[in-house]
């Protein structure tokens, strides 16, 4: 328990039924367990049961049962310690307009008790580069300002646990490495950062480990490496010296896609055929290569496969 930020067990959440519609369960008891230390992603398409996990870890939303433990606080048992141990940066820009950075964060780290002299505005200002907005009025600042100040505001209280979902959506490059920057900084610090991304080679790139949601339970959980390493699919791509109309006799279990600048993607099973027998294979059908290279599988591959065939009643462990 002292080595984990976030214990979660048997969490369920159901929403009432509308006028309009049958209730819904959201959350289908979710285990979860996110080490101190890590950054973390949390994965899954849109209504999977993220933005309510979220949810519920900030304090926004009730849960139905279940128990959840931030830093060692129950929520249930100790709800202002565990909510002041996390700190949540939302993908939606919810900023008052007619405020300015500075007022913003005060006003923050007022709502979380945290005494005048114990306030580090001038400090956050200058670690998310608005220290020459800072007098300047929210609805002044651009896109990428906007969602730095939200990364301000989540951090006026020193939090232990700093969730970021979809912190980069809509930014420029640039912004997103300055962003990338600085959490890691935050982290370097002992900060345990989790994640919500829908790009998933930024996950796979920042990620220790990660957790996939569907249909409102966890698919699999693993560090990044093993998650990735669970796909048994490798593909061989051949550039030949002359147009190739087709392949016949490939190997069992080999695929053949052209592609159109005129390679040839051969993918098959890394456990059940050899990289030589794919050769052999080009080699009877008179295909001369000018040039070989192979593609390992990538987390979306692994994302894919879990939550486009994942159903209700299944789970899919790792």
């Amino acid at each position: 328990m002292d080595e984990l930020a976030i214990e979660i067990s048997g969490l369920r959440k159901t929403y009432r039924a509308s006028r309009h519609g049958a209730a819904k369960e959201a959350l289908k008891g979710i285990d979860l367990d996110i080490p101190k230390g890590a950054i973390f992603g949390l994965l899954g398409p849109n209504g999977a049961g993220k933005s309510t996990l979220i949810n519920i870890l900030a304090g926004l939303v009730l849960k139905s049962a279940g128990k959840v433990t931030i830093w060692g606080f129950d929520q249930d048992v100790n709800p202002r310690q565990s909510r002041a141990a996390i700190g949540v940066v939302p993908q939606e820009l919810n900023l008052d307009a007619f405020l300015t950075p500075r007022m913003s964060l005060d006003l923050q780290a007022g709502l979380y008790g945290v005494p005048k002299a114990a306030r580090r505005t001038d400090d956050i200002l200058a670690a998310i580069g608005l220290s020459d907005k800072a007098d300047a009025y929210a609805r002044s600042l651009s896109g990428g300002m906007r969602r730095r100040l939200l990364l301000g505001k989540a951090m006026v209280h020193s939090p232990q646990v700093l969730v970021l979902d979809e912190p980069t959506a809509g930014v420029d490059i640039e912004l997103r490495r300055m962003l990338w920057a600085h959490i890691h900084e935050l982290n370097a610090q002992g900060v345990t950062i989790i994640l919500t991304t829908h790009y998933l080679e930024e996950a796979e790139a920042m990620c220790d480990q990660i957790a996939i949601i569907n249909h409102g339970q966890i698919v699999a959980q693993d560090s990044t490496k093993n998650l990735v390493q669970t796909i048994d699919a490798k593909t061989l791509v051949v550039t030949p010296r002359a147009p190739v109309a087709g392949i016949s006799d490939l190997p069992e279990g080999v695929s053949f896609e052209q592609r159109a600048d005129g390679a040839l993607a051969l993918t098959y099973s890394k456990s059940r055929v050899k990289v030589q027998d794919v050769l052999d294979a080009l080699s009877a059908a008179g295909v001369e290569i000018c040039d070989v290279a192979s593609e390992e599988p990538h987390l979306e591959d692994v994302f894919m496969a879990l939550t486009s065939s994942t159903k209700d009643e299944g789970v899919v462990s790792t």
